[in-house]
């Protein structure tokens, strides 16, 4: 058996005249679909097919991965010729279009995860077999980055799957396991190891020696029916409406998919993909799509692998964890540091309050049992890693400790004091404080270097974010073991250095700051909530308030020692009137902006349009989204500016996955570049003159404007700026 190899594939022709092309990007740390690779695969394609010899070809992978998917990198580069670009895709097309026409067999072999462009490379081949593995996933993901599938696959999917799950697949970038993929008609077969995968696959070729695609047979009948069936009318129409309904317009690739689906049908298949070429280009070429992937992919897979640690500090494993506070939040970190097989001593001050804690991970895993996603067996086990118990001596071999107590300086200091001194004093202590500054909560320390804060998100176990802020005195060994245990338990941190609120703190208050002042102003509650969603928040601002208790933002302001500014006075004043005057605290205590009946749904107090004087007139909807959105973006970029943040990067991600920020904009300091940095300085200047001192543009950022510059080139400048 003679073997071909280069960068990217090896090929081999068996006795039998079954050829294999093994995938193998020596050169790549995953098998990517780019414009080298398919030209790479088509040549090889090529030799198969002229070779009289040959009777079909598996592709599969050398790896444990089949296709990590398409190389995003080249991506998010600029397109200097959109014309040259297309044309480049259509020649990938025209190169596998061969393949598929040649009159030669081609089975996929998926022997690992094939997603986006390496599904789409499957979906060249006139067969698919996966191996039955819950390890594996198969599926379309580039509309979560704001792409299209553009190797074919928004153009052939419909034909497999029918309409209505192909726009699974494509508008929500749904990922399958094999048995649901083979159900959906995306893989055809599954097999049940390695040895089982190319046996099948062989006798497959060897069946089906004249193999046609699904889009090349004038027979095939597309699942639930094509366009103008009803059924394929009434899907196309209804998820346009909810596209337009979830999207409001913000990510437009969704809208593409649904015009290359909708026309693609209706065309012969090669013009189908010169339509998805087209939608391609133009989507790659859009600000959302560069934006989500900066963000959205490149940012967070560099954060995810623990970008963000000192590099000349050695690994730190946490084997056993300490806990102090087994409230919703301590709990939550006990479950998911137990999941990933820590040892883990919830404390609180009685061992009920700690058993209570402990009942969390039971309530989740008895949740997870139920959904077939963990066993009794495996759900013992992971209860048997948390111990709970009332004793500051449990710490003692803990190699770290993390505070959540309630949120009162004098209480942390004394459970400070208590676990240092058990703690080794070479292991780390940690607070997950929403907004005491850690240098303050260090004095109580004797280890200052040692002391580090690590903010969890609630609920833990959903919320992939972890800010972990850096004291005056904090070592890079604090900050390095703080990153590794981050991501040992499958978070996403971003390292921030010490300021009252932090970074995303003090940013979502600016949120729900502003919900406020434009309630007070006049402007309908029911607009401001409308208007966040439309502009891609999650949550309204008053909705979310009411979720962390407007008690909670009482206190804070309460607890905050500096002086107050006036629009700080102001606010602080509105959260008292409500909470003291009208026993308004928020959803915990059933009554906030909005009220929340039992077994009801939520409803805006009415009492807000009376004592707010509602007039749906006082602001335009424009206005109100920039004064939402623009408030959270300027209090980003100060935090950049002060050296809080250490890279934009690391305040969009936190931006995104903190509070979510529309990720479309690329986060709340490439907001500003988003919508134009010139448009940002003349609103926020206007703002300042009707508003106050809350909008005032930093210098910086008048800098960085004057010199024609992105807030992405901040760093480059920010000592000739200062």
């Amino acid at each position: 058996m003679s073997i071909i190899k280069n960068d990217f594939l090896e090929y081999s022709v068996d006795v039998d005249g079954v050829a294999t092309i093994n995938i193998n990007q020596v050169n790549e740390p995953a098998n990517l679909f780019s414009f080298d690779f398919v030209m790479s695969y088509i040549d090889t394609a090529k030799k198969a097919i002229e070779d009289a010899a040959v009777k079909g070809v598996i592709v599969t992978s050398s790896r444990s991965i089949f296709m990590a998917g398409g190389d995003l990198r080249m991506l998010a580069k600029p397109i200097e010729d959109a014309k040259a670009f297309f044309e480049g895709i259509m020649q990938l097309h025209q190169g596998l279009r061969m393949v598929e026409t040649a009159g030669k067999p081609f089975v996929a072999a998926i022997n690992g995860t094939a997603l986006g462009g390496g599904m789409e490379l499957c979906l060249t081949c006139h067969h698919r077999i996966a191996i039955n593995s819950n390890k594996i996933k198969l599926g379309f993901p580039e509309a979560k980055v704001g792409l299209l599938p553009g190797g074919g696959g928004t153009a052939k999917a419909p034909y497999l799957l029918g309409i209505q799950n192909a726009l699974m697949y494509l508008l929500q970038g749904k990922e399958a396991r094999p048995p649901q993929a083979l159900k959906d008609g995306l893989i055809g077969e599954v097999a049940e190891n390695a040895d089982d995968l190319m046996a099948k696959a062989k006798a497959w070729i060897l069946a089906n020696p004249q193999a046609v695609q699904p889009w090349d047979n004038k027979r095939h009948k597309i699942p639930g029916g094509g366009v103008w069936t009803p059924m394929g009318a009434q899907t196309l129409m209804g998820a346009a409406g909810n596209v337009s309904k979830l999207t409001h317009g913000n990510y437009p690739a969704q809208k593409y998919i649904l015009s290359v689906v909708h026309d693609g049908l209706q065309i012969p298949i090669d013009r189908a993909l010169e339509v998805e070429a087209r939608y391609f280009t133009k989507i790659c070429q859009a600000p959302e799509a560069k934006n989500m992937i900066r963000t959205g992919f490149m940012g967070m897979q560099a954060a995810k692998k623990g970008k963000a640690r000192p590099k000349d500090q050695p690994k730190y494993e946490v084997k056993k964890l300490g806990i102090l506070g087994a409230g919703m939040m301590g709990a939550g970190i006990a479950y998911v540091s137990a999941k990933v097989g820590m040892e883990v001593i919830l404390k609180d001050i009685s061992k009920e309050g700690a058993e209570r804690g402990k009942d969390y991970s039971r309530k989740l895993l008895d949740k997870a049992i139920s959904r077939k996603r963990s066993t009794p067996e495996k759900a013992a086990a992971l209860l048997d890693k948390i111990h709970t118990t009332d004793n500051p001596d449990a710490m003692a071999g803990c190699d770290l400790v993390i505070e959540a107590v309630f949120e009162n300086l004098q209480l942390k200091e004394i459970v400070t004091n208590e676990t240092e001194a058990v703690l080794g004093e070479d292991k780390i202590y940690a607070s997950n404080t929403s907004t005491i500054p850690i240098t303050l909560l260090a004095q109580a320390s004797e280890r200052p270097e040692n002391f580090i804060g690590i903010h969890f998100f609630s609920p833990v176990d959903k919320m992939p974010l972890v800010e972990i802020i850096v004291g005056e005195k904090t070592s890079p060994k604090a900050i390095a073991a703080a990153v590794d245990y981050t991501v040992a338990i499958n978070k996403i941190p971003i390292v921030v250095n010490d300021s009252r609120g932090f970074f995303t703190s003090r940013c979502f208050s600016t949120y729900v700051s502003e919900g406020m002042f434009l309630l007070e102003e006049g402007v309908p509650a029911v607009m401001i909530e409308n208007i966040a969603k439309k502009k891609g928040m999650p949550v309204g601002p008053l909705a979310v308030h009411d979720e962390v208790t407007l008690t909670l933002s009482m206190l804070v302001h309460q607890s905050n020692p500096d002086k107050k500014l006036p629009y700080q006075e102001r606010l602080f004043n509105m959260l008292q009137d409500l909470v003291v005057n009208h026993e308004r605290k928020g959803k915990k205590y059933g009554a906030g902006f909005y009220d929340y009946p039992e077994g009801g749904k939520k409803k805006i107090w009415k009492g807000l349009a009376e004592k707010y004087n509602s007039n749906i007139d006082t602001l335009d909807q424009t206005t109100i989204a920039k004064r939402i959105l623009h408030r959270q973006a300027l209090e980003a970029y100060r935090c950049l500016e002060e050296g809080v943040l250490n890279s934009v990067i690391d305040g969009d991600i936190g931006s995104v996955l903190g509070w979510g920020f529309p990720i479309y904009t690329g986060g709340a300091i490439s907001y500003i570049d988003y919508i134009g940095m010139d448009n940002f300085i003349a609103d926020c200047d206007a703002f300042t003159v009707d508003y106050g001192e809350r909008w005032t543009v930093p210098a910086s950022l008048r800098a960085l404007a004057a010199a024609g510059k992105s807030v992405h080139e901040f760093a480059s400048v920010k000592n000739a700026i200062a």
